[in-house]
């Protein structure tokens, strides 16, 4: 089985996958959300999605993924098959040898199913990331990004060469204990950079269509023009994050996904929170400026009827050539969540395991 590529399965354009943000509903709590999480990769497995990835965030009230490796442990011991990794570990944040270990620790759980996947963002606002990495140069890291990436696949493939300080250092588990798969490395963006580099190591490339919309086709675009084979890819291989959200009818699914708009304006506006109830959205006061914003936001989600989704993500993967769509589904509770995947798989006739 290809450990990059995932198949489409019945009516689906390309594979499709899942984002989670375990998210923290008004009126609910960290524990619900990661049942919530745990019930959610569990039923993508059974219905056929290709894999479940967590975010790293920090901070931020309403979403509980501050801890994307000890969250990935926990499903693993609930799944079996479906692919699990980071969407993604924001390398600048850790020393890479604390990467190496946490993933080579999940790929010990789950063999042949881990993927990690890597940014150069704090995933957080510049306070809590100088917090974070203990210095307030926060530019130097993102700027050593590459510096760290490289440091990283040395202590995965634990091939230093001889005289490097590092060379008798070695990332448990990992190779130095026998013969051993690790999970492969993902670049994630919302710009150009990461884009660049991933082609440059031809390395697969995961995009943040999902807040970064009007970057997305330029990104792929240089991805693909730039890109060098590897013994990773012979070719390009590129997913999207798309915000979707499918409810038995689209006033519903409009009224769901007008709590994570109301997230993100609190978020923006410097005031994070847990996620809103929809009747806390609806009576807000949105402002002039805040509706415009709410209309634009809301213009990169995906949402109506099940029909009305799975013609948005068509629409989605022939207008970006995406090989994989990863969803996404921002709401106020975890029913709604499991509801909308439920619901997209079954407008693409996806099986039923």
């Amino acid at each position: 089985m290809d450990a990059i590529r995932g198949t489409a399965s019945a009516g689906a354009p390309v594979p499709l996958s899942v984002l989670d943000l375990a998210t923290v509903g008004s009126g609910t709590t960290a524990t619900e959300a990661l049942r919530t999480s745990v019930a959610i990769a569990r039923q993508a497995e059974k219905r056929g999605f290709h894999r479940y990835w967590v975010a790293e965030h920090h901070s931020m009230p309403g979403v509980a993924s501050s801890s994307p490796a000890v969250i990935l442990a926990h499903i693993a011991a609930h799944t079996d098959r479906i692919r699990l990794g980071s969407g993604g570990v924001m390398l600048p944040n850790h020393a890479p040898l604390v990467i190496a270990e946490q993933f080579g620790t999940l790929e010990a759980f789950a063999p042949g199913r881990v993927d990690l996947g890597l940014g150069r963002a704090p995933g957080t606002d510049g306070a809590t990331a100088a917090a974070l990495r203990r210095t307030d140069r926060l530019n130097e890291g993102a700027d050593d990004f590459p510096q760290q990436l490289a440091e990283l696949t040395r202590f995965l493939d634990d091939d230093f060469p001889d005289g490097h300080p590092y060379a008798r250092i070695h990332a448990i588990p990992g190779p130095v204990q026998g013969p051993s798969a690790r999970p492969p490395i993902w670049l994630l963006g919302s710009s150009g950079f990461s884009a660049r580099l991933a082609a440059t190591l031809g390395l697969p490339f995961a995009f943040a269509h999902h807040f970064s919309a009007q970057n997305t086709i330029p990104a792929l675009d240089l991805y693909r023009e730039s890109f060098r084979p590897s013994a990773v890819l012979d070719a390009p291989y590129a997913l999207i994050g798309v915000s979707a959200l499918a409810a038995d009818d689209e006033k519903e699914a409009r009224r769901q996904v007008l709590t994570g708009a109301l997230s993100m304006i609190r978020l923006r506006t410097g005031r994070p929170g847990l996620i809103p109830t929809p009747e806390e959205a609806a009576a807000y006061p949105f402002s002039s400026m805040e509706r415009e914003f709410v209309d634009s936001w809301l213009g990169n989600v995906v949402h109506g009827t099940p029909d009305e989704v799975r013609t948005g993500l068509d629409d989605l993967a022939k207008r970006t050539g995406a090989d994989e769509l990863m969803i996404t589904a921002n709401a106020h509770g975890g029913d709604a969540r499991l509801r909308s995947y439920e619901l997209i798989a079954d407008a693409y006739g996806l099986p039923r395991a």
